[in-house]
């Protein structure tokens, strides 16, 4: 659909009425739109399956596996004998066990359920067979030679454990045919210069569609109505909501739209590019001259759950001990726990409203300003029809919860974290406040 069908689009949905009499022409201006509505309305090549980031790279440390959900099939990442990631299933192939609460040791996954060790054999690059060697049987040799764990692609790029997920891990990553260049996901290739930033990074888990969470993100005006008290910034709050010219550019690997102020000596406001199926990159001006940059990386633990990496890049306040001195990082992660949880309430009733069936057209009215959500939806509905993700691993009512019930750990679903933060700002203002005080009584 052209920005002319988007118009078009949007006058049938507004209610507005037709200035045609002509009854003929209305019939096949209608069957035109139905036409047009059932393809998508931009040209991005990949859908919901490929390259996702899924952690930090401090995320995987001290020989502890770091678990997690894709599209409801539990996985688990580790770093092997040689030091390389392995992302598997989190299943023992010994007795179907999890390995949540297991070990590496020696770069062997080892389950917790009978001490079963897994360990690679082969080349380091290419793991075609990983073997039990800890059961004890006379059988062991021949039983050995048969189990094997299955796994995806694992890399880590720029601080980033990203993965290529497919629904279907196999035995040998040399069976994965890689339709996805990761280069598409890399900040790098569209300009900007990362090893020139800080950054601070949240994770934050919702227990919502994430679909409706990138759709969230991408709506940048809802910034002024929802979050003008919490944003330090005097151009968003209510008082000074504004209308925008916005310019959308849409390509192969991403769509980007560009706000720019109406009053045209007021320059530009922000940009957001999508880059599916699952990152969010925000910045104002030119990548390369970009001081702040905003990332978000949007995972789909589960049907009704959804984990966001949050990182602010930032080419001021680089210098470590006046960031530590003015509590920069804890006050940062304050203003980003406030943010997402202003948006949860939204959120979760945006996923009922839709799994009930009532955000339909005649329901909801998409707005001129809304061509960017609009783009996107277009693109993730063909999407979704074509990869299905969700059923490659579906559940059902009967489905045990248990993957569901350990994986939110992080504000807003889970608000110990931001209760730690809070605590952690008081007790250093305190600390701050305490030590001059304590040496002026030491000197008197």
């Amino acid at each position: 659909m052209n920005d002319d069908g988007i118009a078009q689009f949007n006058k049938v949905n507004l209610g507005s009425e037709s200035t045609s009499s002509n009854t003929i022409s209305e019939v096949t201006d209608k069957k035109r739109l139905n036409k047009q509505s059932q393809k998508p309305s931009n040209q991005l090549k990949n859908g919901l399956l490929g390259w996702y980031a899924i952690c930090s790279s401090n995320n995987i440390k001290n020989e502890r596996p770091y678990f997690f959900t894709m599209y409801n099939e539990p996985l688990v990442i580790y770093k092997d004998k040689e030091l390389n990631l392995r992302c598997v299933k989190d299943l023992c192939p010994h007795r179907g066990a999890s390995f949540i609460g297991g070990e590496v040791i020696d770069g062997e996954l080892v389950c917790p359920y009978h001490g079963a060790r897994y360990s690679s054999t082969g080349e380091c690059t290419n793991l075609s067979r990983i073997t039990c060697n800890h059961i004890v049987d006379d059988n062991y040799d021949n039983y050995a030679s048969k189990i094997h764990l299955y796994q995806y692609i694992c890399k880590e790029i720029g601080d980033y454990i990203y993965i290529y997920y497919t629904g279907k891990a196999k035995t040998n990553l040399n069976d994965f045919n890689v339709e996805d260049n990761i280069n598409n996901r890399l900040l790098n290739n569209y300009g900007f210069d990362i090893g020139a930033y800080k950054y601070e990074e949240v994770v934050v888990d919702f227990k919502c569609d994430w679909a409706r969470i990138i759709e969230n993100h991408l709506d940048i005006l809802h910034l002024f109505w929802v979050h003008g008290d919490t944003i330090p910034d005097n151009d968003v709050n209510r008082d000074v909501i504004t209308s925008f010219n916005q310019e959308i550019t849409r390509e192969e690997n991403q769509i980007e739209s560009k706000y720019k102020y109406k009053d045209s000596s007021s320059g530009e406001f922000i940009r957001i590019k999508f880059l599916p199926p699952g990152r969010i990159v925000i910045y104002k001006g030119e990548p390369n001259e970009a001081r702040y940059i905003q990332v978000l990386d949007h995972i789909p633990l589960s049907k009704n759950q959804a984990r966001v990496i949050v990182r602010h890049y930032r080419k001021f306040m680089k210098n470590k001990f006046l960031t530590d001195l003015l509590l920069f990082r804890q006050l940062q992660h304050r203003v980003f726990y406030k943010v997402f949880s202003e948006d949860y309430m939204i959120l979760r009733t945006q996923t009922y409203n839709n799994q009930m069936g009532f955000i339909e057209k005649d329901n909801v009215k998409l707005l001129g300003e809304d061509k960017m959500v609009q783009y996107y939806w277009d693109w993730f509905k063909s999407s979704e029809t074509k990869d299905d993700p969700w059923e490659l691993h579906p559940t059902d009512f009967n489905t045990n919860t248990v993957h569901e019930d350990i994986s939110m750990l992080y504000p807003p679903a889970n608000p110990k974290l931001e209760k730690d933060n809070t605590k952690s700002i008081y007790l250093n203002l305190a600390i701050r406040i305490l030590i001059p005080i304590g040496l002026v009584l030491i000197i008197l």
